[in-house]
């Protein structure tokens, strides 16, 4: 019987049949289904994803005619950066990396990042950024946004002015917790405003906020906020929301946006509040098992993510990153399940963009 060689959910390379990827991809297809409460794939749709997974060439790729845009988080630090196991490591400006990945790779959007990747950091060091916003977006053709994460843990003790709620509710101290993580959202909402209105100012084309809701539902909240009022003060800005995980997690439990708690939402619920706040992009994030296969895994993802497409009236963009969307939690994750799983997020579940 023939045998494919795929991965696990930790990029370990293992042999299976092609039943028992078939197997495997229902699995993970039921599982999908059932917690994010959606439809289930179509026979079509899995027999599809099998296909994919047993093609016997290393790289796929999409048919013509179906490809899509592509986007990233973490902007030019990547090809800078080295941490001894991935990124490049390649000693060049922030502005010349980015004229060289937009002119030799030919990514569609780019965008200017600080190494420190979070909306905090960049506040006190807003100036020179926004100096080399005003650089970056006339050297570059393709459009630039600024990004950063909200991570609304740096808020918290030690680093910040608020008491930790994961500490508070150690002690029972429930309602407390709630009340900090309130005031650290506030704080938050009002830094996003101040950042993403100054580099708007400086000719950012829109601004990406990446890995939201990392520190849970009041995370969340205070970036929806965010996005709402810049959407008032910068009509035409091209605003990215990417998630951090495929739920939200409940740390205050009851917080609202618009009438609607956050807490333990998926992405075909997560998008609508996204759209309502006046974002352009979904960045939908589905959690990577990492003792599972690959084929469950991206059957998976591809279940909840198609349903978010369907439920979306804007662009849905997969992240296909390590560990989210069927790409396996590995720091360099391995280019036959990357490609492999992004024909199959864009031809299974038809998303607008990776």
């Amino acid at each position: 019987m023939t045998e494919y060689i795929t991965r696990m959910g930790d990029g370990r390379t293992v042999t299976m049949t092609r039943e028992q990827i078939y197997e495997d991809a229902m699995a993970g297809m039921a599982d999908g289904a059932d917690a994010a409460q959606v439809p289930s794939l179509s026979d079509e749709d899995i027999e599809q994803i099998v296909d994919i997974i047993c093609n016997k060439n290393r790289i796929v790729a999409v048919e013509r005619g179906h490809e899509v845009i592509l986007t990233e988080d973490g902007g030019p630090h990547k090809f800078m950066l080295d941490s001894g196991s991935c990124c490049n490591g390649v000693e060049m400006g922030r502005i010349d990396v980015m004229e060289t990945i937009e002119r030799g790779i030919g990514f569609d959007t780019f965008e200017l990042t600080t190494t420190d990747y979070s909306i905090k950091p960049v506040k006190p060091i807003v100036g020179p950024e926004m100096t080399a916003m005003q650089q970056a977006a006339m050297r570059l053709t393709v459009p630039c946004l600024y990004g950063a994460m909200p991570n609304m843990g740096l808020y918290y003790s030690p680093d910040g002015a608020h008491l930790n709620p994961a500490d508070l509710m150690r002690e029972f101290r429930i309602e407390e917790a709630q009340q900090n993580a309130e005031a650290a959202a506030e704080q938050l909402t009002r830094d996003i405003v101040y950042v993403s209105e100054s580099m708007m100012s400086a000719g950012a084309d829109g601004f990406n906020f990446d890995n939201t809701a990392s520190a849970g539902d009041a995370e969340f909240v205070a970036t929806l906020r965010g996005v709402e009022q810049l959407r008032k003060d910068y009509p035409g800005a091209y605003i990215t929301m990417g998630m951090a995980a495929e739920n939200v997690l409940g740390i205050h439990g009851e917080i609202e946006y618009d009438g609607q708690i956050v807490a333990g939402l998926y992405p075909n619920d997560q998008v609508k509040l996204c759209e309502k706040a006046g974002a352009n992009i979904f960045g939908a994030v589905v959690n990577t098992n990492t003792s599972r296969s690959f084929a469950w895994n991206v059957a998976r993802a591809a279940t909840i993510v198609k349903d978010c497409v369907k439920n979306s009236n804007i662009p849905v963009h997969a992240n296909m990153g390590m560990g989210v969307c069927g790409v396996p939690m590995l720091e360099t994750p391995p280019i036959d399940c990357v490609t492999r799983a992004s024909k199959i997020m864009a031809e299974v579940a038809c998303v607008d963009g990776i």
